[in-house]
């Protein structure tokens, strides 16, 4: 089957002109809106691996190894950025790195080969970091993002995720988008997060 990752509901509302992947481009990925503000301030984080996927869910014990890593992984990320041309700066606690405008970087042919070149080992984000980067939705926001859920799981996507309870989605949780059931359900469903439901490709 065919299935579209679900991407964490942060990046559709506060990394707008993000460069997940920086490599992969989010080739295959969609979005999942969510009722977030529309007015919250945008940026141009550099986060997610290839693709823009995400990992498991590094919830327990585990996650903070998972994050170390994904850390240090985003530092070599940078130097490798930095080798080749890019002035990128170091990440952060939580392996953001704020490259700025990143129109600039995606239409310079130089810093585009540079954000290929070395994006092609970029790691998955950890479910950790999506909790911590997550927006905090209002009562009423949650509220949506689980009518959301229900509207496309009774109308053709039956395999769309629920949100867990503070409205997020987190982890590489997956649904088949390519059907003409899903797509007619993301538009019956759009109304209610007030979005559109951008449905790319399916990654095989």
């Amino acid at each position: 089957m065919r299935t579209n990752r679900v991407l964490l509901a942060a990046a559709a509302a506060a990394v707008t002109l993000a460069l997940t992947g920086c490599g992969g481009g989010g080739e295959g990925a969609g979005r999942i809106p969510t009722a977030v503000d529309p007015t919250t301030t945008t940026t141009t984080t550099a986060t997610g691996g290839t693709g823009g996927t995400t990992a498991g869910n590094s919830s327990g014990g585990g996650g903070k190894d998972e994050v170390t890593a994904y850390v240090e992984a985003q530092r070599a990320w940078v130097k490798c950025l930095r080798a080749n041309g890019v002035d990128a700066p170091d990440p952060d606690e939580n392996g953001q790195v704020d490259l700025g405008d990143a129109r600039p970087l995606k239409s310079n042919p130089a810093s585009r080969k540079a954000l290929e070149k070395c994006g092609k080992d970029k790691p998955s984000v950890p479910a950790e970091i999506e909790r911590r980067l997550a927006p905090k939705l209002t009562p009423e926001q949650i509220k949506k993002q689980f009518e959301f859920a229900a509207c496309m799981q009774k109308n053709g996507a039956p395999d769309f995720p629920d949100p867990e309870p503070d409205g997020n989605t987190y982890g590489d949780a997956q649904w088949d988008s390519t059907t003409a059931a899903a797509k007619q359900a993301g538009r019956t469903c759009a109304p209610i997060i007030g979005d559109p439901v951008e449905q790319g490709p399916g990654k095989g």
